[in-house]
């Protein structure tokens, strides 16, 4: 039974491998996948976190005591003393600076290297940011190339029933005057068999004459009908195939922007230029998921540069207490060995001839320049209030973009629902004025014009999604958000 279990366990997943591998062949790219790859290989990125990995190599390097002194002097020529002859002397010395500096140094530089992650924070949404916009611009652009295209189906659809109609204008004129002809002449025998004598006879021509010129005049009328209607079919024709050059001139303006496009997007992905970005044929309309107000009160609360900026005021509070403390006095604690050969000629005591000195040493600075240490101080806080007006500074300026992308966002709402409304009124009426042209019933201008409505609302409506998820993105760079962590 167990293993029957584990064939099966094992069927099942092996099934579910085949079809992720399967699906991510399928769509190999994707947005989520972009920001993936940005989040990887972004040379800001890793140039900011390389910045944040150097600041912790900070904390250690200030944290510590300063390296020991050692000294040795060697006499040339032995001193002579009264217990012996000193042939060298040995020094050894540890500076130790006053309570708390050390911990104020490491608290300065971990909070620095905390405003250092903050500032990676900040360039990572930054760049996720700039990859969504660039994306989505790229979306509107290949859109744009596909409904340009499709709009040329549709205008040379146009071109051949305006053909069939120009074709078609000559062979109707021509039966007019036919019809119109034989009307004449059979109302002209009629009118000369009913008549009889020299005055009947006459009154006969007179009617065969009148008859005659109105068939003429209906004939030059005809005519005259006929080759205005072919002419003007001729000049709906020519009108067609400019705004087909029109439209193809486009395309390949789109098409040129569609690749400084992509040069850009992937130069945040730190790859060829070159390489093929995927876009969807139709975006989902993202959601904020938030109302607009907690959107900023988290701005204010998670924003990585007002992060950074609140690091930085605490790393140089800390600094000025350090530098508080370095202006008390600094100690050192040290030993000096006298190394003492033995002499014949000592007139000491026998036990101290030749026996080597051990002095202990202590030694203590004297601050007494102050004004070095009253300026780091004043500096100190000149750099906090300097912050300080800073923090408020990025604060406004957060603000006011949040209003800006508030904008966009509500404007791209907006524009979503009336262009959805309006492009569906504008698909129906070009519907309904195509099978008006085709029996000649509807002018090409209408027909042209409805078409350019409905090539402006179909574009209208990709830009607004596209505006909308853009906002959307732009808000979550401002609250700190990620898909990506």
């Amino acid at each position: 039974m167990k293993t029957t279990a584990y064939k099966k366990l094992l069927i099942t997943f092996f099934a579910l491998g085949s079809w992720l591998f399967i699906d991510s062949q399928q769509y190999p790219d994707s947005l989520l996948r972009y920001l993936e790859i940005a989040a990887k290989n972004n040379p800001t990125l890793l140039q900011k976190f390389n910045e944040y990995q150097a600041a912790l190599q900070k904390i250690p390097q200030v944290g510590s005591l300063s390296d020991p002194e050692l000294s040795v002097g060697v006499f040339l020529t032995p001193m002579e003393l009264v217990s012996g002859n000193q042939v060298a002397d040995i020094r050894l010395m540890q500076m130790f600076p006053w309570f708390g500096v050390l911990k104020y140094a490491k608290d300065e530089m971990s909070l620095m290297a905390k405003a250092k992650f903050e500032l990676f924070c900040d360039a990572k949404l930054q760049v996720f940011y700039d990859v969504q916009r660039n994306w989505y611009e790229l979306y509107k652009i290949q859109k744009d190339i596909s409904i340009s295209e499709k709009n040329i189906e549709i205008l040379k659809i146009i071109e051949r029933l305006a053909l069939v109609k120009y074709k078609a204008a000559p062979s109707a004129g021509s039966g007019t005057t036919s019809s119109n002809t034989v009307t004449s002449s059979g109302s002209a025998q009629k009118n000369s068999a009913g008549s009889s004598g020299m005055q009947t006879m006459s009154a006969g021509q007179g009617n065969s004459g009148s008859a005659a010129s109105n068939q003429t005049s209906s004939q030059m009328q005809t005519s005259s009908m006929s080759s205005s209607s072919g002419n003007s079919d001729l000049t709906d024709i020519y009108r067609i195939q400019i705004e087909t050059g029109d439209l193809e001139n486009n395309i390949s303006l789109l098409k040129n922007q569609r690749n400084t496009i992509m040069a850009q997007f992937n130069t945040y992905l730190n790859r060829a230029v070159t390489s093929p970005v995927f876009t969807y044929e139709n975006i989902v309309v993202d959601s904020l998921e938030l109302s607009l107000m907690a959107v900023s009160d988290s701005m204010l609360a998670n924003n990585p540069m007002l992060g950074m900026l609140d690091y930085e005021k605490q790393s140089i509070e800390a600094r000025e207490k350090m530098v508080t403390r370095m202006g008390y006095p600094m100690v050192g604690l040290g030993l000096n060995y006298s190394l003492i050969s033995r002499s014949a000629t000592a007139m000491g005591t026998p036990d101290m001839n030749g026996k080597d000195m051990i002095m202990p040493m202590v030694t203590v600075t004297l601050p007494v320049y102050r004004k070095k240490y009253n300026a780091m101080k004043n500096e100190a806080e000149l750099m906090k209030t300097a912050t300080s007006q800073n923090y408020q500074a990025t604060s406004n300026s957060l603000q006011a973009e949040y209003y800006q992308a508030v904008q966009l966002y509500k404007d791209a709402q907006r524009r979503i629902r009336l262009y959805d409304n309006q492009y569906q009124l504008a698909s129906k009426s070009l519907d309904l004025m195509l099978k008006s042209f085709s029996v000649s019933s509807s002018a090409l201008t209408d027909v042209l014009r409805i078409r350019q409505q409905t090539l402006d609302y179909e574009l209208k409506q990709v830009e607004a999604a596209a505006d909308l998820n853009t906002s959307i993105a732009w808000l979550k760079r401002l609250m700190a958000f990620s898909q990506i962590q």
